[in-house]
C-alpha cells in the first residue's frame, strides 16, 4: 500500500533530490586519470560528460526562470571543482522546485531522467559502481516514455535498445535512451 509521501504531488521532487544526490556522488568519484576514458555517450570522454553533469543543474534552474540556456556550455570550472559546481547548483536547483506549485512540479521527471541516464554513464564510464536510485530510473523512463519518440530523438538518443522484460530499472532507461546496457 502507499502511502501519502510517495503519492504527494511533491514526489518528483523528492525523487530529483535523489537524482541530485547520486549524480553528485559520482561526480565526486572522478579521478584525474579517469578523464580522458571513454563513455557510452558517443565521442564524449568522461572529462566531457562529467563537465556537461555538472552544469546540469545550473542549466535547469535558467531554463526554469525562463532564461535561455546554452546547454552545450560546460561548467566552466576544472575537473576538480566539478561535484562542488555541481552540488551548489544542485541546491539552488531543490530550492527553487519547492517553491513551484503543485500544477508544475511533474516536470522535475525530465531533470531526472536526465540526471539518471548521464549518472548511468558516468558510473559506467569510470567502472566503480555506485548504488543508483531505481525510482530515479523509473520516473525518468517514464517520462521519457511519454515524449521521446522516434522523430524527436536528435543526436542526443538513439534508438531504443531491446532489454529483457525482467531488465533493470537502469538497463530499461539507458536502452530506451538508445545505450546498450550489455556493452
Amino acid at each position: 500500500m502507499e502511502t501519502t509521501s510517495m503519492t504527494s504531488p511533491h514526489r518528483p521532487v523528492v525523487v530529483l533530490s535523489r537524482a541530485l544526490d547520486q549524480a553528485g556522488d559520482a561526480l565526486a568519484a572522478v579521478h584525474p586519470d579517469d578523464l580522458g576514458k571513454p563513455t557510452p555517450c558517443h565521442g564524449w570522454t568522461v572529462r566531457e560528460l562529467a563537465d556537461h553533469l555538472a552544469a546540469a543543474p545550473e542549466h535547469f534552474l535558467r531554463l526554469g526562470r525562463g532564461e535561455e540556456v546554452d546547454w552545450s556550455a560546460g561548467a566552466g570550472v576544472e575537473p576538480a571543482q566539478l561535484a562542488a559546481h555541481f552540488r551548489s547548483h544542485a541546491d539552488d536547483l531543490l530550492h527553487h522546485w519547492h517553491g513551484q506549485p503543485d500544477d508544475r512540479v511533474a516536470q522535475a521527471d525530465w531533470q531526472s531522467a536526465e540526471l539518471g541516464v548521464h549518472t548511468w554513464d558516468l558510473v559506467r564510464a569510470l567502472g566503480r559502481p555506485l548504488p543508483l536510485d531505481d525510482e530515479v530510473a523509473e520516473r525518468g523512463l517514464a517520462f521519457m516514455q511519454q515524449g521521446l519518440t522516434d522523430d524527436n530523438r536528435g543526436p542526443a538518443f538513439g534508438p531504443p535498445v531491446e532489454v529483457p522484460d525482467d531488465a533493470s530499472a537502469y538497463d530499461r532507461l539507458v536502452a530506451f535512451a538508445g545505450r546498450d546496457p550489455r556493452a
